[in-house]
């Protein structure tokens, strides 16, 4: 058993958003990004994989396959690895994001910014 706190990972950064890694584990990575107002995921794709998203803290707007809506705190979302989606923090708060991300496509994935 590994256990972490939360809060150990929600760590902000004027310059770009965070990324922040709580475990690790075969295939799967579990982690938070971190966004200060205005700051934004590019859109991209997970081939392979499944994404599980939870808006942890703050909101911002999540665009799935061009679509987009709101996506605020307490809210939750699965992204099949063939759909592109983005996130951008539009609010006037810092946002978090806790993802998990199962059958990584490539090591990169797993790597801290």
């Amino acid at each position: 058993m590994e256990k972490k706190n939360i809060q150990d990972v929600i760590q902000y950064q004027d310059e770009r958003f965070t990324k922040k890694i709580i475990f690790q584990q075969g295939d799967s990575v579990v982690f938070v990004l971190n966004f200060m107002p205005g700051q934004k995921l590019p859109v991209h794709k997970h081939p392979g994989a499944d994404v599980y998203i939870l808006a942890l803290k703050g909101s911002g707007t999540i665009h799935v396959n061009e679509v987009e809506q709101p996506f605020t705190e307490g809210e939750t979302i699965y992204i099949a690895g063939d759909e592109s989606f983005a996130y951008t923090n539009d609010s006037t708060s810092p946002s978090s994001l806790h993802v998990v991300l199962s059958k990584l496509p490539s090591p990169a994935y797993a790597k801290e910014i």
